[in-house]
């Protein structure tokens, strides 16, 4: 009798124990899916966060006005390459660039004028390096080019091909003839023969840009010496009733 009333209270309770059941695996897959949903939030919360942060990162050490690497990240780059190459015995130049002739644009077309021309001659002197370079603005108007494997004479090949850039750009924001007056500087040093030091370098480099402005000059006073006794020698000749050029090409050819 007593296995029959169990038996009979079982199949009483089945029912309400399966729907029981079912009902608790409603809930766990209601809960699994806010939880699913919950966890893809949180990634694309996360993802957005990265993303601010790479911004954050990209910014701070990014020049504003020109897009290129500021001083900041120029002296952690600096240290890694010096690092790098006195580790591997590998050559290693930096070179100090001037963009001369942009005080008399300040002047001339206001601060605004310059920055957006200043920015030109940045993009156009990053296109002029290579991708394992490193270009940035180390202040003013100057900037440091990092040259991993360069030795001398390639630093020096990569600095007459940024002078010949400057001279050459004529960006397309200029109005005028302001290109036509800027030029560039540029002051080379090479690891480890001016120095294995970033500080010591950055000097070498400072020296040699000081050099290289001062030899810049002495030729456009030189050139513009020579322009200026040749015009008067030809009003001298012109004076004394002859042709200027007939009187130069006598001249050379005694």
């Amino acid at each position: 009798m007593v296995p029959h009333l169990v038996l009979d209270a079982l199949a009483a309770l089945a029912p309400c124990a399966v729907a029981a059941c079912a009902a608790e695996s409603v809930r766990l897959r209601r809960r699994l899916r806010r939880a699913a949903g919950q966890a893809a939030a949180l990634q694309r919360r996360l993802t957005a966060l990265e993303l601010d942060r790479a911004d954050l990162e990209r910014t701070s050490v990014t020049d504003p006005l020109t897009g290129v690497w500021n001083y900041r990240y120029l002296q952690l780059a600096l240290g890694r390459e010096v690092a790098r190459a006195l580790r591997a015995g590998r050559p290693f130049s930096l070179l100090l660039v001037s963009l001369e002739g942009f005080d008399a644009v300040k002047q001339e077309r206001g601060r605004p004028a310059a920055g957006a021309l200043l920015r030109e001659y940045a993009q156009r002197l990053s296109d002029e390096v290579r991708g394992t370079d490193t270009l940035g603005l180390y202040g003013g108007e100057e900037f440091l080019v990092l040259l991993p494997d360069a030795d001398a004479a390639g630093a020096e090949q990569v600095a007459e091909r940024l002078r010949w850039a400057v001279r050459r750009h004529r960006p397309p924001l200029d109005p005028g003839d302001c290109a036509g007056r800027i030029g560039a500087a540029v002051g080379v040093a090479v690891l480890p023969d001016h120095g294995s030091h970033p500080s010591t370098l950055l000097r070498a480099a400072g020296r040699a840009l000081a050099a290289d402005r001062a030899g810049e000059r002495v030729g456009e006073r030189s050139g513009q010496r020579a322009g200026e006794l040749a015009v008067t020698r030809g009003e001298r000749v012109r004076e004394a009733g002859g042709e200027p050029g007939g009187e130069l090409s006598t001249a050379g050819a005694a």
